[in-house]
């Protein structure tokens, strides 16, 4: 059969025949090479087939990251099936939704949820009709569901000549669902041919190679983790993994097998710092050759902390979203190989933080495939080219699971996909985000972007963490109000509290950090009316989004008295 458009599996044909001995997949003790990890996939989707799975039938998969997992993935793909990762975090009610709307046939789990079945025979999905262990059915289970082992259905093929993978009607390949930081997350339809043009571009612009080894750190059911793992399967490199990310793991694994490449969120990074703290350089690290961060930027002291850690290793930023399959702006945070780089020079630079923060934060340039249009949107003296971010291509997803193929109402024509963001275009061509066009704060007739805010107080040494919210005022409409999370050895300045000091502890106070606002040459209507010590972790989704609905909502329970007098 001849394919028009591209599929995921024929990456198959390259694994075999130039990784036939060369390892595939590492996880535990489990090593895989080319054909044994070919063949592992062949011999899923014959099983999947045997058993009434075919094109378009959607399978649903809750796990940690294995190698089975990402042989499920390849497996249900290959026989024009749909994939639809569910987040393990989520509670059964949470998957039951989702599973509700995308209507699987089959759902495959491990030992992390292997509990849900008997909630199922209970509440029986009336799509589903069975479930399958990861590895086996544990001990002594019995269900009127019918339970598949892996075991019964992988019998080896002889040869690769018989690849005859086939697509679905739509040309879908999974259902990513996407982390909403309000209500219920929507099922994105991915295709085969966008998770090829994000391999493509990841390739292009960090520069993936058959020689590298990738550790997975992100987990398979996020967009991220799975545009990853694509990427590495075409260039055919080596596939490390561990079950979830735990800094302690993840650098045991880096330095036992000489990892070259990984993805991290701020979060992540972090964690690597603060495990290595004191530590001039750690064992391994040395390895690292390419880091790609999404999931928000990387702060000057998390690069500073990276470059500590893996002195070797070119580090990347990423801009992107799960209806855009994963990445759709890259840029070079520090190359070791360029000396004394030059800010905004033609060349791979690092950027000044000072300069980031005076005009939103810069994600660096569309990759080869993407569009980019910035629409302008209520007009701003400040930023007269600001407005909405719109993207198109063939990138973008086919459609929301249950909706009709995506385009926004004020760009029907063109297929535009709003991004939900606020920014602009520089000089060069880089992008610059100034926040999400929903959390925007209309204060005294001016616009104000939370994330703009966050971005200078969180400069200020004593503050570890900053949500900035609108909150209703009688006057203003809504008044800017920042909750402050204050680092160890500082107190936040309380003079109802009768708290003598006596220099134990720097301070905090609405007044020092309004007076830092404007020392950074913030606005003065986007410098906070009221701030708000957090002495809890802020609400956020399973991928590290803070919930801000959550955070304005206990603002306004407590302090709406106080506000309104200001």
């Amino acid at each position: 059969m001849a394919y028009s458009q591209g599929h995921i599996c024929q990456c198959l044909t390259k694994i075999f025949s130039s990784r036939q001995d060369l390892p595939v997949t590492v996880c535990q003790n489990r090593r895989k090479t080319g054909i044994e990890f070919v063949t592992s996939v062949q011999s899923l989707a014959q099983g999947l087939s045997f058993h009434g799975v075919g094109k378009g039938d959607v399978v649903a998969i809750v796990a940690l990251n294995s190698d089975w997992y990402l042989e499920w993935l390849m497996a249900i793909a290959y026989i024009g099936g749909i994939a639809a990762p569910l987040n393990y975090r989520w509670s059964f009610q949470e998957a039951r939704w989702a599973m509700e709307l995308v209507g699987p046939v089959l759902l495959v789990v491990d030992a992390t949820c292997n509990s849900w079945w008997s909630i199922l025979q209970l509440n029986q999905l009336p799509t589903l009709r069975t479930i399958i262990f990861l590895d086996d059915p544990p001990p002594g289970f019995k269900s009127s569901i019918n339970v598949l082992s892996q075991v019964t259905i992988r019998k080896p093929l002889k040869e690769a000549s018989s690849f005859g993978y086939v697509s679905s009607p739509e040309g879908i390949a999974l259902i990513c669902f996407t982390s909403g930081t309000t209500g219920k997350p929507k099922g994105a339809a991915i295709s085969h041919t966008a998770l090829i043009i994000q391999s493509l571009a990841k390739i292009a612009m960090v520069g993936y190679e058959e020689d590298d080894v990738y550790l997975h750190t992100a987990p398979l059911c996020h967009i991220g983790g799975i545009s990853s793992a694509m990427a590495m399967l075409m260039v055919g490199a080596c596939h490390i993994f561990i079950p979830k990310f735990g800094a302690e793991a993840a650098l045991t694994s880096i330095e036992q097998h000489k990892v070259t490449s990984l993805i991290t969120v701020p979060t992540m990074m972090a964690d690597f710092i603060s495990l290595t703290r004191g530590q001039e350089t750690i064992e391994g690290g040395e390895t690292m050759k390419k880091i790609l961060n999404g999931g928000g930027g990387l702060s000057m002291k998390l690069i500073k902390g990276a470059i500590r850690i893996f002195p070797n290793a070119k580090l990347f930023s990423a801009y992107g979203m799960t209806e855009a399959c994963s990445s759709i702006t890259f840029m070079t945070l520090w190359d070791p190989a360029i000396k004394n780089p030059t800010p905004f020079s033609s060349k791979r630079f690092f950027l000044d933080h000072d300069t980031i923060n005076k005009g939103g934060v810069c994600v660096g340039k569309p990759a080869p495939h993407v569009e980019l249009l910035v629409r302008p949107c209520n007009r701003d003296v400040n930023h007269p080219t600001l407005g909405k971010i719109l993207t198109r291509g063939s990138h973008l997803m086919t459609r929301y699971w249950d909706q009709t193929p995506i385009m926004t109402s004020d760009c029907k024509e063109l297929q535009w996909l709003d991004t939900g963001d606020i920014g602009y275009f520089d000089s060069l061509g880089n992008l610059w985000l100034i926040g999400r066009a929903k959390d925007r704060i209309k204060t005294g007739g001016e616009n104000v972007y939370p994330e703009e805010v966050e971005a200078v107080i969180s400069q200020h040494p004593g503050v570890l963490g900053i949500v900035v919210v609108g909150v209703p005022h009688a006057r203003l409409t809504e008044m800017v109000a920042a909750c402050v999370q204050s680092r160890d050895n500082w107190l936040w300045e309380d003079h109802n509290s009768g708290f003598h000091n006596e220099g134990k502890y720097q301070i905090l106070s609405e007044r020092i950090l309004q007076k830092f606002c404007k020392q950074k040459n913030l606005s003065g209507f986007k410098v906070p009316k009221l701030f708000i010590p957090w002495r809890k972790p802020f609400p956020a989704t399973t991928a590290g989004k803070v919930k801000r609905d959550e955070v304005r909502r206990e603002i306004i329970s407590q302090c709406l008295i106080a506000s309104s007098n200001l």
